[in-house]
């Protein structure tokens, strides 16, 4: 039996979405370990959109899906998008969705504060942020004054936290950004409201997780975002607020290291990223535009348009190297179809210094200009080819230049939005 860790390479938005959806064929449970409703997955199965901010992609599959510990919750959203699958026809109810006990609520508060941060930073020091309270949230529960799940089936309990809590961002809120206060009591009648319809979904999922896996199930761990989102080792402070390397789907979804069996990067074909923060191999020109168009890169959660550029192998080699990968996958692949030719960049140059290693120093960063290979095109329309033996030979030629510099082999080729627009190379979970 296998269990394998999906994660992004580069900034999130390489189409882990499709992708989960694709390998939870194969899975028994499908887990989300980090992250919250700032990020968001496409999926699109006969045809038909499905995007999910919170819930799992397999729950499209009909799998057991599990929202982690390292989550951080907002209950309206997830109620939201309960009611929006089960009105789809999909089935979301305690059986097929396992909320863990110790995932950490989004108050209100916490949007509030976002949103008031956000807005009296100077443009230049925007973080980016979706204003989700995603951040605040965390901070909350590295504070140890966060509420979780489990406080919220003890009424008494809850409604203390709440209380307590409230006097201090309330004294936030109205003293350091001139906003009104929230009312404590608003908020316990709101979320007591939630706990009657989300209760019988609260367990401990380490232990069902563990169950499953002693009786032969299969599972697979999703990630958000991307590795260098992560908040340790991504472009900080430009980043999200949790780790999202696959080192994190051990403590986000409640198992122990010897029980992950593979790890699998997504690897868009180029590089996008949305919000502030340097990108070495960014294009300015027609070129990203034409990617930015064709590829539809715009944000699933904020419709915020994406940044394009080259594919970058120096931050690939660096998602390689933190999560360990055992094999990439290659998303958007078709959207290169009509270029003459495409680069690579292979390393950077700083200041007439070679670097290959991707530096912590956003100064650094800022100044680096991309080393790059250029490739022909195979001017081709690859979205109907399903063997990769009928792909274009200049298009093999891209492919196994990403192995040869990623000392890495591909398992996977996307060459469009639809589940069946893929070419298996490998079976991950054999």
């Amino acid at each position: 039996m296998a269990n394998i860790v999906i994660v992004g390479t580069q900034w999130g938005d390489e189409g882990k979405g499709k992708i989960v959806d694709l390998l939870a064929e194969h899975a028994d449970y499908v887990v989300r370990f980090q992250g919250g409703n700032n990020a968001g997955h496409t999926m699109v199965v006969d045809g038909e959109q499905f995007i999910s901010h919170l819930i799992p992609s397999g729950i499209l599959q009909g799998k057991a899906c599990v929202i982690g510990n390292g989550l951080v919750v907002d209950p309206e959203v997830l109620l939201e998008e309960i009611d929006y699958l089960s009105g789809k026809g999909i089935a979301v109810g305690p059986e097929e969705l396992k909320i863990s006990e110790k995932a950490h609520l989004i108050m209100p508060y916490h949007k509030r504060i976002d949103a008031a941060r956000e807005n009296a930073a100077l443009k230049n020091n925007k973080i980016g942020t979706t204003g989700r309270g995603i951040g605040p949230c965390y901070e909350d529960k590295a504070h140890r004054c966060g509420i979780r799940f489990v406080d919220l089936l003890n009424t008494a309990g809850f409604e203390e936290k709440v209380r307590t809590v409230c006097k201090e961002k309330n004294f936030y809120l109205t003293q350091f950004f001139s906003e009104d206060p929230m009312d404590a009591e608003d908020i316990i009648n709101k979320y007591n409201v939630y706990q009657k319809r989300l209760a019988p979904y609260i367990t401990d999922i380490s232990v069902y997780i563990d169950k499953g896996i002693k009786a032969g199930k299969q599972v697979l761990f999703e990630g958000a975002q991307g590795t260098h989102l992560d908040i340790d080792h991504g472009t900080y402070p430009f980043v999200t607020s949790s780790n999202t390397v696959s080192g994190n789907a051990c403590s986000g979804g409640g198992v122990g290291p010897k029980k992950i069996s593979g790890i699998v990067g997504i690897v868009k074909a180029y590089t996008t990223r949305v919000g502030k923060g340097p990108f070495p191999t960014e294009l300015f020109d027609e070129i990203g535009d034409k990617i930015q168009k064709t590829g539809a890169e715009f944000g699933a959660t904020t419709g915020r348009k994406r940044r394009c550029g080259w594919l970058d192998t120096v931050i690939l080699n660096n998602a390689v190297r933190l999560n360990s990968l055992t094999g990439l996958v290659v998303t958007k692949l078709d959207v290169l179809d009509d270029l003459d030719t495409i680069d690579i960049c292979t390393a950077y140059d700083y200041k007439g210094t070679r670097i290959e290693d991707f530096p912590a120093d956003l100064d650094v960063l800022a100044e680096c200009k991309p080393i790059c290979e250029t490739l022909p095109g195979w001017k081709e329309n690859i979205s109907k080819i399903r063997k990769y033996d009928d792909l274009p030979q200049n298009t093999k030629n891209y492919l196994k230049r990403i192995e040869e510099l990623t000392e890495t082999k591909i398992d996977i080729v996307s060459v469009g939005p639809g589940r069946e627009e893929t070419i298996i190379l490998n079976n991950i979970f054999d």
